[in-house]
């Protein structure tokens, strides 16, 4: 099986915006989500066929069963480039090179803070750290990017020095990874720029979501310049999660007028793959993939455009209606068109009431059999529907 060479891999890099998924990586680290390797093949490969160009897969120095499966993901011949997570140690880039996979992401500490408590070392050290192990990288044909872990809370001076010791060895890029989530739009999007200027390298930006700005950081950065985001699908990862796969890709699209080169129609089967490995739900109103983020209650439209920010085909999922409290005479003149039934505005807006005085009863939504027996109800004269609100308090399927 060829493997790509850091050439091939610069090509595949090359556009405006590169996406590096690292759901096999930093996902897994989401609370108790633990990956099988056949789960490991199939959400690379999703990844793949999504057109994501680069894929975090693993550390291989975790152990024999982790490297096992970082090699057979470099061996499966997808076009996204694999990429393993190391320190800047040469056992750690050795481990890497026997996987065959090819590029690394060299990453340490870069704040004060987590110098002085997890490495004990002084910043010459870790500038000598990252030096010597992109060198030795970038001997053996790797593409590296250079992470700064922490960098939120590093001195900007030394980030810089990092990024332009980074780009001496050999590194094609500096990672910019607020690992505690504490970066905020303003901050993160005037740094970058500064990075960008002064150390002349490519910026990724590596985003958590602990104060709920993962995505927002993301957009911060990318304005300012930086040409790479790495993601999880989902946003999955420890603690709050990252930046999400789904959400970068469509705010890049629709809000950046960027192609990242991911169709965005799988991103939904991405996250039902990913959802089932890890154990962790996708939550209902999740932005772009959540199944009732295209639900519509309030406000419905005969025109979608009208009320939607983009066609629910775009990623795969498809717009329903809700019937219940909330719902306005245009709902239900759909909802019962979609029956074959035609309705006059004033039906409409009696059937409304009947529909909002019965949801109250419940305390829920309306499904569709539900909205037609009240329909029913309605044109016969009877007052049977009461009855059954008495007794039906169970959440109804909206989906018939």
């Amino acid at each position: 099986m060829h493997m790509k060479t850091k050439a091939e891999v610069v090509e595949r890099l090359n556009g405006q915006l590169c996406i590096c998924d690292s759901t096999l990586s930093a996902g897994e680290q989401a609370a108790g989500a633990v990956f099988s390797n056949i789960e490991k093949y199939r959400i690379a490969q999703l990844l793949d066929e999504a057109g994501v160009p680069q894929i975090e897969v693993g550390t291989p120095m975790i152990g024999a069963e982790e490297k096992t499966s970082v090699r057979h993901i470099a061996r499966m011949g997808l076009g996204a480039s694999v990429m393993a997570n190391v320190r800047p140690d040469l056992a750690d880039i050795n481990a890497s090179l026997e996987c065959d996979v090819d590029s690394v992401s060299i990453s340490i500490p870069t704040s004060d803070l987590q110098i002085t408590n997890i490495i004990q070392k002084d910043p010459d050290w870790i500038l000598e750290k990252v030096y010597e192990s992109a060198v030795y990288a970038n001997e053996h044909g790797l593409y590296i990017a250079c992470v700064a872990e922490d960098a939120s809370r590093a001195d900007l001076g030394f980030l810089i020095d990092f990024a332009k010791a980074a780009k001496a060895a050999g590194a094609s890029r500096f990672g910019y990874a607020d690992s505690t989530g504490v970066a905020d739009p303003f901050t993160c999007e005037e740094r970058i720029r500064m990075l960008r200027q002064i150390a002349g390298i490519d910026v990724e930006i590596i985003a958590r979501n602990d104060f709920g700005m993962a995505t927002a950081n993301t957009f911060a950065a990318i304005k300012a310049g930086a040409r790479f985001a790495r993601v999880t699908a989902m946003g999955i990862g420890q603690r709050a999660g990252c930046a999400p796969l789904e959400e970068v890709a469509m705010v890049s699209k629709h809000m950046l007028n960027i192609d990242t080169g991911v169709d965005t129609t799988k991103l939904h089967h991405i996250a039902e793959a990913v959802s089932t490995a890890s154990g962790v739900a996708i939550w209902p109103s999740k932005p772009i993939i959540g199944p009732k983020c295209f639900a519509q209650e309030a406000g419905f439209a005969n025109n979608p455009l009208v009320t939607e920010p983009y066609d629910p085909t775009e990623v795969g999922m498809e717009r329903s209606l809700v019937i219940g409290k909330h719902s306005v005479r245009n709902t239900i003149v759909a909802a019962i068109s979609g029956m074959g039934i035609d309705i006059s505005n004033t039906d409409a807006e009696n059937l409304l009431a009947l529909v909002r005085k019965a949801s109250c009863q419940m305390h829920r939504s309306l499904s569709v059999s539900e909205l037609f027996l009240l329909y029913e109800d309605m044109m016969s004269g009877n007052n049977t529907f009461d009855d059954y609100c008495e007794c039906s308090h169970e959440p109804a399927q909206t989906s018939e």
